[in-house]
């Protein structure tokens, strides 16, 4: 019998599913998925990662192999920054770039081997950044390319204490691994684990890959609670995660970059290396770059008054003609302020004021340097 009513899709779990409803998460679709927004509140979740530990779910990243002789031409043709710089065991942030230069998703690249590259998209994306780059470079000689995101459960383990917690669970010499660089180990009694010194906190922290079965996963998580529940461990959910991502001021797709913005507008030139020669969206940046006209730019809001500028809200000049369009927008619960990113003209600087219209009312906020927050540089 057929029906002309929508048929909801189904959402994708991860292994630790049940898990989460058993400790009481709050439940939302992100991405395909059905993920963790909340356990015991987004407040509390923020404040344990910045001054103890907190443990994230972030199995719902894609992750995509290249493998073979033809693995390095192939990623340098497809993302902005160069990867013939890594070392075996080093990582990098990068993009995937459409041919005008704006962007298709930002990427973690990590170096396994000389021919072999392993490439962590976001989880709303990964099906289409997929096709995207088989289109792109499939054809490429010497290079096998594989969506290998069903086969790893990732738990990101971040904040001041995060390498004592792990430090329980690992032989592995975790103060040698640098940031953005990883290593092989045995975690929770589970081998052959990458553990990745990398994190979307703006705090020190590791990312941990192991097996997606459930048994697995479960004593992955289990242990770790365990091992850092004398920091006052708590598991964290995707709200949390983006409040701290706001306060270090690192993108989002959809919000600070989009097929609609490019790298010089999203701040993210640093990471573009138009000198490596040519790649998806090279020639574009290279015009653009000697010359285009940048009339908007990323920037942060601290908010004057009181309101909180949320994503897509207008921004006004102080006289009353509209200049831009806030990205992100939330309060920062460590910094105890409200704040924001913003595509607002490059001339505005530091300690500008503009308005932010919030619900009808023009909010007074000032122009400020990001990151908002910066963690403290470490003891020796």
């Amino acid at each position: 019998m057929s029906s002309s009513a929508a048929v909801a899709p189904t959402l994708r779990k991860t292994a630790l599913h049940a898990l989460h409803r058993r400790l009481g998460a709050k439940m939302v679709e992100f991405g395909g998925w059905e993920m963790p927004v909340e356990y015991s509140g987004i407040c509390a979740e923020h404040l344990a990662v910045r001054t103890g530990v907190g443990l994230f779910d972030v199995s719902h990243m894609g992750e995509i192999q290249f493998r073979g002789r033809g693995s390095l031409a192939a990623v340098q043709a497809v993302s902005m920054n160069d990867a013939e710089k890594l070392s075996t065991g080093q990582a990098h942030y990068s993009a995937l770039l459409t041919p005008q230069g704006t962007f298709i998703d930002d990427i973690l690249v990590h170096k396994l081997g000389d021919n072999d590259y392993l490439m962590v998209v976001n989880a709303g994306t990964r099906e289409r950044d997929f096709k995207w780059i088989r289109s792109q470079v499939g054809a490429f000689p010497g290079v096998h390319i594989s969506d290998y995101t069903d086969y790893y459960t990732q738990l990101a383990i971040q904040g001041p204490c995060a390498l004592e917690t792990l430090a329980k669970l690992t032989k592995t010499d975790l103060r040698g691994i640098k940031n953005y660089w990883f290593a092989w180990g045995t975690v929770a009694e589970i081998p052959n684990v990458l553990i990745a010194r990398t994190g979307y906190t703006g705090e020190d922290g590791f990312e941990i890959y192991i097996p997606s079965d459930e048994a697995t996963s479960v004593r992955a998580w289990e242990a770790l609670s365990e091992a850092g529940a004398e920091f006052g461990l708590l598991p964290c959910g995707l709200g949390a995660r983006n409040t701290l991502r706001l306060e270090a001021g690192m993108a989002l797709y959809g919000h600070e970059i989009s097929e609609e913005i490019n790298v010089f507008e999203a701040g993210l030139e640093r990471y573009c290396k138009l000198e490596k020669g040519n790649f998806l969206g090279s020639a574009a940046l290279q015009q653009f770059h000697m010359h285009g006209t940048l009339t908007r730019r990323l920037k942060g809001l601290e908010m004057i008054e009181r309101g909180i500028a949320r994503d897509g809200y207008r921004v006004f000049s102080l006289s009353g003609e509209q200049i831009g369009q806030i990205t992100s927008g939330s309060p920062a619960p460590f910094l105890g302020k409200n704040i924001a990113l913003a595509l607002l003209p490059p001339s505005l600087a530091a300690g500008a004021e503009v308005a932010v219209e919030v619900r009808g009312n023009r909010v007074k906020a000032k122009v400020v340097p990001t990151p908002f927050y910066r963690r403290p540089k470490a003891q020796p």
